[in-house]
């Protein structure tokens, strides 16, 4: 009987830095690249676009729907 077991999925690359990705931080390689990660989503440098019928939503209250 062999005792070798099966991955459950293959070992990808990391996203960040393309070494081979650790079971404890999937899909990452280590700590540092999840945390690097999760800076650039809550920094904004990952944006998802919005639809062109969606309303603006800027800073200044444009598009708000506020009347003034």
């Amino acid at each position: 009987m062999s005792a070798s077991v099966t991955p459950l999925r293959p070992r990808r690359k990391c996203p960040e830095c393309s070494r081979p990705s650790s079971q404890a931080d999937f899909p990452f390689c280590s700590p540092r690249c999840k945390a690097v990660d999760l800076n650039r989503w809550l920094s904004g440098s990952y944006v998802i676009p919005g639809s062109a019928d969606e309303p603006d939503t800027s800073a200044d209250g444009s598009g708000s729907g506020e009347e003034r």
